[in-house]
């Protein structure tokens, strides 16, 4: 059995997998990790394997506690990926986004694919059916725009995110939540129609912590799926194990 952590920039996410089935899911704040391992490792004795994905701040040093009890294997870019790496500035692009596109690719063999992540940005990343990943686009995700107008603005409210009761807000609140959300929502269908120009035929995987929220709001057909980086990092490892 394994255990995949994602380390974000807000959450950590947890999932035991037995194969490539997911038999438990867990989420947590950095501050409660090693006690949050700890519950799983007694939970699920047969875990044998640690496999860690970070983009967040997240001591690496966190993880040396359990180095005994099971085999801590963190990805990183020395690790084989099934695609060839086409980004101008591949040193830059983050390792969320590389696990991202290998699980693509393994999931979807000889297609192209389109993978959004919408956690804390929304990431696009393209790999096409010749399993060249070809970059992609970065921009703020639900949360930061609503801090953003609260943080910049003298007197707009701090909301959280809620589905907008129509287009047209009747007031300050509603304005926001229709600005956001609709906005997301039409820079996301933007994004599908500008790659569909390109590309006659692809395939869309929605993920990240805001995939099932807004996946009510698009009107291109996506496979919704929250837990894409984790099975990802499942099969990446695996992937690497069969070299």
């Amino acid at each position: 059995m394994l255990l995949a952590i994602d380390v974000g920039n807000t959450l950590i996410k947890c999932a035991v997998f037995e194969h490539n089935t997911i038999l438990e899911l867990f989420h947590t704040e950095p501050k409660d990790i090693v006690e949050k391992i700890k519950f799983i490792l007694a939970s699920h004795p047969k875990i044998d394997v640690l496999v860690l994905s970070s983009v967040g701040n997240l001591d690496k040093n966190t993880f040396a506690a359990f180095k005994d009890k099971v085999k801590i294997y963190e990805i990183s870019r020395q690790d084989r990926f099934p695609f060839q790496n086409l980004y101008g500035t591949p040193e830059t692009l983050g390792l969320d986004r590389m696990v991202l596109a290998a699980g693509a690719v393994l999931e979807y063999p000889k297609q192209n694919r389109l993978v959004i992540d919408a956690g804390t940005c929304i990431t696009y990343d393209f790999i096409n059916e010749q399993d060249q990943y070809l970059g992609g686009a970065i921009s703020p995700g639900i949360r930061l725009r609503y801090e953003s107008l609260h943080h910049f603005t003298a007197k707009l409210p701090l909301l959280t995110k809620k589905q907008p009761e129509n287009t047209i807000g009747n007031s300050t609140n509603e304005s926001i939540h229709s600005g956001i959300i609709n906005g997301i929502a039409h820079e996301i269908d933007g994004f599908i129609e500008a790659y569909q120009s390109q590309y006659a035929k692809f395939i869309i995987i929605l993920t990240g912590g805001d995939a099932d929220f807004l996946a009510k709001q698009l009107k291109n057909t996506i496979f919704a799926n929250s837990n894409f980086l984790l099975e990802s990092l499942n099969q990446t490892f695996q992937y690497n194990q069969n070299d």
